[in-house]
């Protein structure tokens, strides 16, 4: 089994790259449809703004490639954003549509933004079993308008309710680091490239 780490000049390849390695999985990072067609999974990582995103992801043409996937397709931090339709970050954009909901910013009134540090995940269906349910998020915007069924797991910041682990189809995103978030980060993993290997 060997999972494709998408290189379009906005993601955290190396920290993913090593946490997939530590857990004894084959990997290699690429930015080209072709190279990343011979994967059995993918990884969609990603640093920074939306729109700076969508804009590379259209250029190398990796946005349809994305989209079409019928292969498993992991979305982590902005990666995850990417996932769904609409973002209001800097300017109004269409995102790849492949979960239902939109990505709207905190309020900067009522909370501190952006949201840095670790918050407890609430499971609302079975997943993974830790002695944790603490992982490490990094971000200013969170999904809205979104499935409910979709929703694996939430975290609660402020009066707000982040959808932070979701699931739809082949399609899975986690809004936290999972490589950064230690036993449970590590466990999530491992649950994503045992369902891979189904």
């Amino acid at each position: 089994m060997k999972i494709g780490i998408i290189d379009y000049g906005m993601g955290n390849l190396f920290s993913v790259a090593e946490a997939i390695k530590r857990l004894g999985c084959d990997y290699f990072i690429a930015g080209d449809s072709t190279t990343l067609a011979q994967a059995d999974a993918l990884i969609l990582p990603g640093v920074g703004a939306f729109p700076d995103a969508m804009h590379k992801l259209k250029a190398s043409k990796l946005d349809m490639f994305i989209a079409q996937q019928t292969k498993p397709v992991l979305g982590i931090c902005l990666g995850m954003q990417l996932l769904f339709e609409f973002s209001e970050e800097v300017q109004p954009t269409s995102g790849l549509g492949v979960i239902n909901g939109q990505i709207t910013k905190f309020d900067a009134s009522a909370l501190r933004v952006p949201h840095i540090g670790w918050s407890e995940l609430t499971w609302h269906k079975p997943y993974v079993e830790s002695t944790t349910d603490f992982v490490y998020f990094v971000h200013s915007f969170y999904a809205t308008q979104t499935n409910e069924a979709d929703i694996v797991a939430s975290a609660q910041y402020g009066d707000v309710q982040v959808p932070a682990v979701v699931q739809y189809a082949n399609f899975t995103g986690m809004q936290f680091h999972p490589e950064k978030s230690g036993e449970l980060g590590k466990q999530l993993l491992k649950r994503w490239l045992k369902d891979v290997a189904k």
